[in-house]
């Protein structure tokens, strides 16, 4: 073998682990694409399939190219692992830095995936070649596939239950370029002295140096990405097993993003969160119990303890973290009045979808504050199954709440939500309201009978009145109802039709 150096035979063990470590990074640098394509453009369904598909092709392109190699394969699988640790290291801080500052985000996305598939396989068919000369061939491809399976169930695994709910994308990124870094080195340390590729190992460690030095500027590249993409200060920013939660502040303007969606801005959130719980709560004669699903910055709690006759409030949101922020910070704690605090008030921090199931209570009023459905987990929240277990919920004589998009954007993905609560057996109205940081947006009443027309505000509301509340049940033809199917947790049609629409505005 022409690479194979006198005392390098003890290469086989490395060259075997290599290719674990091989199949593991590269499935991680597919899912950091893969996730980061639906984090910044939606539809996680398209995004993971088109990205996947772009891998695999590239791969395929890969193991061709594979063929014009036809000496010193050792020193090409050593570049190609330096290159691929270069690259894939540093894909998902490059591809946040990059996303507003393209015109098209595709085409950086897309190049990478290109990039480091058609290195990723490169590796195998070389691993292959240099190996072959050490074992026997039926012994080296069980060998090889076996280490190359397994290090695709540890990645498959670890990637959703460990990387990204406590390293992040970024560092992720860099971590495992590090392994892909490692690999090369090693095997450069474990050849004979004159056969060394010297080269070579400075470049790995270059590449080693730069990776290990961007895994602890993390959080700072990931704030320079933010700030391009806030156009505000951050004043907070952290990433937890759930989201990304970002805090932006300008003069009085306060504004929250969840996974780089923005939540509300602290100048207007009040004609949000009246328009969200008042046509609700106003009425019911005595709103004793309620449910509150999402809302964890605690402002629909706000709104809600305006009613001196409600006992209880049940506060169900996934993320701790979000509802310790709001709690804790005494800057968010005076947005929503210290309501997170009030006695009347239990947090319970849990899927809603799996709570509701378990639930078994009844609730004069529910109120649903889910962010939009931009993909098919938060999707999940809109569907029939859910809004089932929502009509459980509801007391008789009680309302529900959800707010449900823009009709005057996504008139398709707004209606979508009316027909699935119809599905469910609830009776449905309407509404909007114009908010000026999201612009005329949408909610709808649900109720298991007919759903009165008076409604009774409390005292002291910047926003509605009964002349406006009222006013907000019409909607003219551009917003005004129309056929849509009812969202099913196997079809998710308002994902596609939220993202339909709203890729029309944003461009």
């Amino acid at each position: 073998m022409a690479d194979a150096p006198t005392g390098a035979r003890d290469l086989a063990p490395v060259l075997l682990f290599s290719a674990f470590v091989v199949a593991t990074c590269g499935l991680v640098y597919e899912l950091l694409a893969g996730t980061l394509a639906s984090y910044l453009l939606g539809d996680s369904v398209t995004q993971f399939s088109t990205v996947i598909g772009t891998y695999l092709f590239a791969m395929g392109i890969g193991a061709w190219l594979s063929r014009y190699v036809t000496a010193n394969e050792l020193a090409v699988f050593v570049r190609t692992e330096i290159l691929i640790a270069a690259i894939g290291g540093s894909s998902a801080a490059l591809l946040f830095l990059l996303f507003d500052r393209v015109g098209d985000f595709r085409l950086p996305l897309y190049g990478l995936v290109l990039i480091i598939g058609t290195l990723v396989g490169l590796e195998i068919p070389l691993l292959m070649r240099i190996l072959k000369d050490r074992l026997e061939f039926g012994d080296l491809v069980s060998k090889v596939l076996t280490f190359d399976y397994i290090g695709a169930l540890a990645a498959s695994l670890l990637f959703p239950l460990v990387l990204v709910p406590h390293l992040g994308l970024i560092r992720t990124g860099f971590l495992f370029g590090l392994a892909n870094v490692g690999v090369a080195l090693a095997m450069l340390w474990m050849l004979p002295q004159a056969s060394r590729l010297r080269g070579e190992m400075a470049a790995g460690i270059l590449v080693a140096i730069a990776l290990v030095a961007g895994l602890f500027s993390a959080e700072r590249l990931q704030r320079l990405a933010e700030v391009a993409a806030y156009q505000a200060p951050i004043i907070h920013a952290v990433s937890t097993p759930y989201q990304r939660i970002v805090l932006t502040r300008r003069n009085d303007d306060v504004r929250l993003f969840l996974n780089g969606n923005l939540q509300f801005s602290s100048r207007d959130e009040y004609r949000y969160h009246e328009a969200l719980v008042h046509p609700a709560l106003g009425r019911i004669a005595h709103p004793a119990n309620v449910l509150i699903l999402g809302g964890g910055d605690g402002l629909a709690a706000r709104e809600v303890l305006k009613y001196p006759g409600v006992r209880s409030i049940t506060l169900v949101d996934l993320d701790p973290a979000m509802t310790r922020l709001f709690t804790d910070a005494p800057m968010l704690a005076a947005l929503n009045g210290n309501a997170l605090r009030s006695p009347k008030l239990i947090i319970v921090n849990a899927d809603a979808f799996v709570w509701l199931r378990a639930n078994q209570r009844r609730f004069g009023a529910v109120i649903v504050d889910f962010p939009d459905p931009t993909n098919f987990s938060i999707g999940k929240l809109y569907t029939l199954s859910l809004y089932r277990e929502l009509a459980r919920a509801i007391a008789p004589g009680g309302i529900a709440v959800v707010q449900s998009t823009s009709p005057l954007v996504a008139p398709n993905a707004y209606w979508t939500v009316a027909t699935t609560l119809e599905a469910a057996g609830l009776t449905t109205r309407g509404y909007h309201a114009y908010v000026p940081s999201f612009g005329e947006w949408g909610f709808i009443l649900a109720a298991h009978g007919a759903i009165a027309d008076a409604v009774a505000l409390p005292p002291g509301l910047r926003f509605l009145t009964p002349r406006t509340a009222a006013l907000a049940f019409d909607f003219p033809p551009d917003m005004a109802r129309r056929p849509t199917p009812v969202n099913r947790l196997d079809n998710q049609a308002l994902v596609r039709a939220f993202d339909a629409e709203w890729s029309r505005v944003e461009g």
